[in-house]
This record gives structure tokens, C-alpha cells and sequence, in this order.
């Protein structure tokens, strides 16, 4: 009997040995954990650190960042679930934050608020009969900035084997393509209007998209322009102020159009939102001269040139570092006329410039009005008006000027503190004899968008930085809501720059952490913005979605409408908002949003049905001002949907958008 019962407990010790089963949160597909900003690591933190709690270091774990959620398919196979969490020492003490495990929507365990400096509080819970197991970082009530946060020796202890690849709940990210492929016929696209001061260089390119070779022509052309028959670049000065019609003209085998364009030759440029390329969000302190050109090249041979895109930015890094010893990017940071220098990454700014240009593309750069920019490089300030001169002599035609360490310079929380350096840059600026597009970059600080056209600002930063997640676009992007009144031809809200497509702030480049239908709604809700679209990925590796989404003319022509709205919200309730346009037509771009995001508890955030697949959502014309019947038109995949009376209904993907055009009938 005695040696019956110890064969079965040997049996049984044997058998649960074999089953069990050890499954390290490092070692599963991250993919399917959200991160508030940045993206989750495997071992290291969100800024790709090694991961560090109050001083104490782990080999292994997760780096991620509020608000962050990660959900497990563990079907009654677990045991205990262990880690040690806290918040990381990399970031700032603004940071807090609160750990919470949950199973089948209860809520398992919670930290408690945690801040910089808390000792890592250790989890090791029962999570037998569970089938999901939610992971979730809330930003603890105040907001999100600074909320890096880290799972340390995550593990999960399994009574049965289990494949680790069925475990993660994995966000459904198929990319679909809605935008038709151009006619071969010519279409001249792009922007309608086009400012200049007088005397200025002209520089303008026609969008046209159509079967090459293609010439092109112009009716009406001002003294002092000339047109290019092969490429469409229009060039010269315009020395008389006034509005100019130009009737521009594209032809290849098949036929001709011909579409109107005005020029305005006064005291406002940029009527319509810049768009273009930065390098920051892609290449960060890697960039150079050969990726900035190439950077133009890709935008002349994916065709993006043909659908308006204009500018190539170089962001931080061009300039001389102080006290760097790599012979790269050190070096005298003025010349003997207290002109700026490039650094040996960018051997010659005027050829590059040259380069740029004679593709019909313009140039951007970057600097700060501090003595260093974000990177730590040099920046203005004490040289404005030599830092102007120069840009002018190198052909320049965009600069984001970045408030960075000029906060060290004037600890003045004043309103006139704030203004100061952007007045300074303006003043030097004017003094130049060229148009130069003047972007503040100042994250949105003493309420930018109250003051920034009257101080001659083109668009303000109304926000911190953009990150390529979901938290981050819906957060900036949704939060625009009031700032509608500020905006104007020439003078743009600015919420950041586009995170699709490869992005990654440096050499190492990942696919975006969006979904291709919050990539939709991102670009939809840009373009309603009348914001400044740049372009954050790497534009040599575009594939084709993200081609898709970058070059629908039907899309670009919301944001480069000419009477330059930015829209308003009317309509936010359960999750589901509605975005308005007018345009200059009579018309109105409508966007319809599903967000779903009135959280009220931490099981809100996960999907554990997988259930949240799409929302309905009935647009009212009377909510503006239309009464009767209207015509409706997809924008995205450019058909008409028909003729309505009163109202409209509409199946909006899970964080997707409809975009709309909507035509009173007379």
C-alpha cells in the first residue's frame, strides 16, 4: 500500500514537472502592448536603458510608459504571476504612476501610486482559473509625462506548457489601402493659393499627377515668373504687391487640364499648411547631408512632390557641438564674421540647399533661441541676426526655432518671458531679403496659439512632443478642440509632426505602434486641423500604405483649403466624435470618429471580448446649420455615397474615422 502511494506521488511530482512551465514577460511579442509614449522593451526601459527601481538594477524585465496596457490569453493554464515594479530612474520626478494586474476584468492587485525613488513592490499573486490576464499602468491621475514604468522580472508560473506565441492578445494590424491609384490623365493637385512678399524669391512647384513625360505651362504669369515646360517649377521675384490669377497648365499624351492659381504678393506666406518632411523623427542625431538628400530624392521618386509635399527639414544636430570630442560634430561653432557653422556632417549647406531646390523642393533647418538646442548644440541666442544672414545665404526657407535651453537663460514665468525670444527671431528675420516660414516650437507654453501670429509666428507647437502611439495621437490630436478661432491663412496650430511609416529617433527604426485605422484617423484629423503635416518616417523605405495615406488629394485638399478653417468639434458623447471644416466652396469636411475611450475603471482600457470592432454614429446636418438634403462624399476612397435628408449614419472602425465631404443641395 506504502509503495503504491509513492509511486503515485512520484507519478504525480513527475507529471506536473514535465507540464509546468516558466513563461518570461521579456520573451513574448511586445507588439501587443500599448505604451502611452515610446515603445515597450524587452530587458531594458522605454528609453532603452538598463532597467533601474530606487537604485536597484534588473537583467530582466519590460520597459513601458504610461498609459500602457498588455493583455494575456492564459486560459486557466497559470499559476502565479511575479514581477517587481516601480518607476524607472531614468526619468524625471514627475513622474507617478500605479502598477495593476487584473483577471477577467478584477482587478488582482494594485501598487498604489508610485514616483521616482519608490522601492520596487513586488508581485507574486494566484492567477489559477483566470483565462486573461490584463497588465495596465495608469498615469495616476495626473497626466501622463514622464510615466516610465517597469515590469522587473516579470514571469509567469504555467501548471500546463503553453505556446507562448498564443498568449498575447494581439492589436489586429492588417494595413488596407483605401486610397484609388491616380488616373494617368493629368490632375494638377496641391495648393490653390500661394503667398510671397515682394522682391523675395519665388520658388513653387506644380503638383500634378498624370502619365510622364508631362509639360507644363502658364496663362497669366506676373512679370518676373517663368515657368520650367518639363518640370513645372515656377521661379523668380514679384515686385508689385497684389493678388495674382495664374491659370496653370498640365499635358501629357492622353490631354491637358488646367486649374487656377492665385498668388498673393504682400506681407503673409504660408496660406496653406506647410507640407513636408523632418528628419528628427526618424534619424534624431544621426542625420546627415547624404540622408537629407536622399530624403528628397525619395519625395521626388514615390511621387509625393506630385501631390503638394514641399519642404525637407533638418531638425537638431547640424550644427557644431560644443565640447564634443566625435571630429564629426566638433569644431569652431562661428566663423570669423560670427556666422554659424555646419558641422562635418553637412560639408556644405549651400550645395545641399542647391541640391534641394533643384528638384523644386525647399529647405528647412532648426535651431533654438538658447545657447544650445535640445541636443546640446549650438543655438542663437546673442547671434539672431548672423544666424538669419546665413540662413538666407545658405537658401533657406523654413525654421523651427526650439525653445529648449533657453529656459536657463530667462527663469521669468511671464508672458513677456515667453514671447521675448520668439519677437528677437522675428525681428532678425524680417531683416533678411528672403521668405522664411517661422515655426515656434515652444510645446504650447502661456497659451501660444493666444499670441503667436500677432509676435509673426507661420504655426506654434500647441503641445509637448508627439509619440507613434495611441495615447499620444488621440491625446494632442483631440485635444485641439477650442483652438479653431487662432488659426488663419498664414498662421497655422501646430500638434506636431506625423508618426507613420518607419519612425524610431535614431538609426534603429521600427514600424509605427499605431494601427493602420488610428493611422487613418490621424492623418483625417491633421488635415481637419489645418495643421502643418511633416512627415516623421523614413520616406527611402515608404511602403505602400503609408504611401496611401500621404498622398489622397482628395484628404491633402481638406488641409490645403484656402479659406483656412481649422475645424470645430460639435459633437463628443459615448465615445464618438464629430469634426467640422468649412471650406472655401461652400462645402464641409466632416470627420467621424470612433474612440471609445470614456475609461471609467482600469478593465475599461482591454478589449477582453474582442468586441470593439466598430461603433455607429449618426451625423445630424442640423448640428451645422444645414437643413434639407445633402450630397455625402467618402474622401478616403474617393466615391460619392449618395444624397441625404436630415442625417447621416455611419459603421466607424474601433479608433478609425470616416471622412466626409458634405455639399448642401440647393
Amino acid at each position: 500500500m506504502k509503495k503504491s502511494f509513492f509511486v503515485l506521488l512520484i507519478y504525480l511530482i513527475c507529471s506536473f514537472s514535465v507540464n509546468a512551465q516558466t513563461i518570461w514577460l521579456d520573451k513574448l511579442d511586445l507588439s501587443g502592448m500599448v505604451s502611452g509614449w515610446g515603445t515597450a522593451h524587452a530587458n531594458k526601459s522605454v528609453m532603452g536603458k538598463t532597467l533601474s527601481i530606487a537604485g536597484q538594477k534588473f537583467d530582466r524585465g519590460v520597459g513601458t510608459h504610461s498609459v500602457s496596457t498588455f493583455l494575456l490569453n492564459i486560459n486557466c493554464k497559470g499559476k502565479r504571476f511575479l514581477a517587481a515594479v516601480g518607476v524607472d530612474d531614468e526619468t524625471s520626478n514627475q513622474a507617478s504612476l500605479e502598477f495593476i494586474v487584473l483577471g477577467d476584468k478584477k482587478i488582482l492587485w494594485q501598487s498604489g501610486i508610485m514616483k521616482k525613488g519608490t522601492a520596487a513592490k513586488k508581485i507574486d499573486i494566484d492567477i489559477s482559473n483566470i483565462k486573461k490576464l490584463g497588465l495596465f499602468v495608469s498615469d495616476g491621475g495626473d497626466g501622463d509625462d514622464y510615466d516610465h514604468a517597469d515590469w522587473c522580472d516579470a514571469k509567469l508560473e504555467m501548471i500546463k506548457n503553453i505556446s507562448p506565441s498564443s498568449i498575447v492578445n494581439r492589436i489586429l494590424n492588417i494595413p488596407y489601402i483605401l486610397t484609388p491609384n491616380p488616373s494617368d490623365h493629368p490632375k494638377i493637385n496641391g495648393a490653390k493659393i500661394f503667398g510671397v512678399r515682394s522682391g523675395h524669391p519665388f520658388l513653387y512647384t506644380v503638383a500634378a499627377t498624370g502619365k510622364r513625360p508631362m509639360t507644363f505651362s502658364a496663362n497669366n504669369l506676373p512679370e518676373g515668373l517663368t515657368i520650367n515646360s518639363r518640370t513645372g517649377i515656377l521661379t523668380g521675384k514679384i515686385d508689385k504687391e497684389g493678388l495674382y490669377k495664374i491659370t496653370l497648365i498640365a499635358k501629357n499624351s492622353l490631354g491637358k487640364t488646367e486649374r487656377e492659381f492665385r498668388v498673393s504678393v504682400g506681407s503673409t506666406i504660408s496660406l496653406t499648411p506647410p507640407l513636408g518632411w523632418n528628419s528628427w523623427n526618424c534619424w534624431a542625431d544621426a542625420v546627415d547631408a547624404v540622408k537629407v538628400e536622399a530624403a528628397a530624392d525619395a519625395m521626388v521618386k514615390t511621387g509625393l512632390i506630385n501631390h503638394g509635399w514641399t519642404f525637407i527639414n533638418i531638425d537638431d544636430c547640424w550644427a557644431v557641438k560644443p565640447g564634443s570630442h566625435d571630429p564629426l560634430t566638433s569644431g569652431e561653432a562661428h566663423d570669423n564674421n560670427g556666422l554659424i557653422n555646419a558641422n562635418k556632417k553637412f560639408p556644405d549647406m549651400k550645395v545641399l540647399s542647391n541640391y534641394i531646390h533643384g528638384k523644386g523642393l525647399k529647405l528647412g533647418i532648426y535651431s533654438s533661441p538658447g545657447p544650445t538646442t535640445c541636443a546640446g548644440y549650438t543655438g542663437s541666442y546673442q547671434y539672431e541676426d548672423k544666424d538669419a544672414l546665413r540662413y538666407a545665404e545658405w537658401g533657406i526657407d523654413y525654421l523651427k526655432y526650439d525653445l529648449c535651453s533657453y529656459r536657463s537663460i530667462d527663469t521669468n514665468r511671464t508672458l513677456e518671458a515667453y514671447q521675448k525670444p520668439y519677437k528677437v527671431m522675428r525681428s532678425s528675420l524680417d531683416k533678411i531679403n528672403r521668405d522664411i516660414v517661422y515655426s515656434f516650437c515652444q510645446y504650447g507654453i502661456g497659451n501660444v496659439w493666444e499670441w503667436g501670429a500677432e509676435l509673426g509666428g507661420n504655426s506654434w507647437r500647441t503641445t509637448g512632443d508627439i509619440s507613434d502611439s495611441w495615447s499620444s495621437v488621440s491625446k494632442i490630436g483631440f485635444n485641439q478642440a477650442g483652438y479653431e478661432k487662432y488659426a488663419s491663412p498664414g498662421h497655422w496650430n501646430d500638434p506636431d509632426m506625423l508618426v507613420v511609416g518607419l519612425v524610431g529617433w535614431g538609426p534603429s527604426l521600427h514600424p509605427t505602434a499605431l494601427t493602420p485605422d488610428e493611422q487613418y484617423t490621424h492623418i483625417s484629423l491633421w488635415c481637419l486641423l489645418s495643421s502643418p503635416l511633416l512627415i516623421g518616417c523614413d520616406l527611402s523605405r515608404l511602403d505602400a500604405f503609408t504611401l496611401n495615406l500621404l498622398s489622397n488629394d482628395e484628404v491633402l485638399a481638406v488641409n490645403q483649403d484656402p479659406l483656412g478653417k481649422q475645424a470645430s468639434r460639435v459633437y463628443d458623447k459615448d465615445g464618438k466624435q464629430i469634426w467640422v471644416k468649412d471650406l472655401e466652396d461652400g462645402s464641409m469636411a466632416v470627420g467621424l470618429f470612433y474612440l471609445d475611450d470614456n475609461k471609467k475603471s482600469p478593465g475599461d482600457y482591454f478589449d477582453w471580448e474582442n468586441l470593439k470592432s466598430s461603433g455607429k454614429i449618426v451625423f445630424k446636418a442640423s448640428d451645422i446649420g444645414i437643413t434639407g438634403k445633402f450630397k455625402v462624399r467618402d474622401l478616403w476612397r474617393q466615391k460619392n455615397i449618395g444624397t441625404f435628408s436630415d442625417e447621416f449614419t455611419a459603421k466607424v472602425p474601433y479608433h478609425g474615422v470616416m471622412l466626409l465631404k458634405i455639399t448642401p443641395v440647393k
